[in-house]
């Protein structure tokens, strides 16, 4: 006897496997429902003023459902403070933007624009301090060896000053004493010439005709006569002490005490 097949039985698998899908859908739809009806549970408790823990455990499956969709975020990794290349490059990050900045240190490295702005204010002013007071030493410098200068060349010229007036009083003095003694030559020469000459003895009668009456004892009667011995280079000498009796027509009395060549 042939088989029977049943023709209820494909009907029943397919009806089976429409349940089961069904079954599926809804309990996704069931699973998107339950999220959003704890959603709004906690928006409403939040509202409302929920402790914490109702408001966690309101938000239970829906919360880990919402984080197991999530895309995690990437953090930036900051560049504030690492080193850098070009001065006043820019760059941004999170939002903020970095210049690149020479520090306090010297290094180059990324700042926020206001920490970088400060930082170069500082430098800028801490630069023109120094430059202010490098100047005003040097000014200094040069105002003190001016100064120095201008003292030496004063002291300088006022011993030029002094030595040339010591000269010109000098060359005053010497002056002064020459014609001091221009004038006492001038004075015995006209003297001299006020004088009037010597009287010219008259030989003694009975006494030596080759002997100048003049004087004692014999001297002898010549162009001119020198103590011997002296300094007189003659033609003729004679020996003394001799006595001058008359005129020392020979200026053989050097002191004029009446004696001759008494040396």
């Amino acid at each position: 006897m042939p088989e029977i097949h049943s023709p209820s039985a494909p009907r029943t698998s397919r009806k089976e496997d429409t349940l089961t899908a069904g079954a599926a859908w809804r309990k996704g739809s069931n699973k998107t429902l339950t999220a959003g009806a704890a959603a709004a549970v906690v928006l409403l408790l939040a509202g409302c003023g929920a402790p914490q823990a109702s408001l966690t455990a309101a938000a239970g499956p829906a919360s880990e459902t919402a984080s197991e969709t999530a895309t995690a975020t990437p953090t930036p990794k900051p560049i504030a403070d690492t080193p850098c290349t070009a001065v006043n490059g820019q760059q941004v990050s999170a939002g903020a933007t970095y210049v690149c900045t020479k520090d306090e240190s010297g290094r180059l490295v990324w700042l926020d624009a206001a920490q970088s702005k400060r930082v170069t204010e500082k430098l800028a002013a801490a630069a023109a301090a120094k430059a202010a007071a490098e100047k005003a030493a040097a000014d200094k410098a040069a105002a003190d060896k001016a100064a120095a200068d201008k003292a030496a060349a004063d002291a300088a010229a006022a011993e030029a000053a002094a030595r040339q007036a010591a000269e010109a009083k000098a060359a005053q003095d010497a002056a002064a004493v020459q014609a001091a003694a221009d004038k006492a030559a001038a004075n015995a020469a006209a003297a001299k010439a006020a004088a009037p000459p010597a009287p010219v003895a008259q030989p003694v009668p009975g006494t030596n005709p080759g002997c100048d009456p003049n004087y004692s004892g014999c001297v002898p009667i010549a162009s001119d006569v020198d103590c011997a011995g002296g300094s007189g280079n003659g033609p003729a000498y004679v020996r003394g002490p001799i006595q001058v009796i008359g005129s020392d027509i020979y200026g053989l009395d050097a002191d004029h005490d009446g004696l001759a060549c008494e040396r």
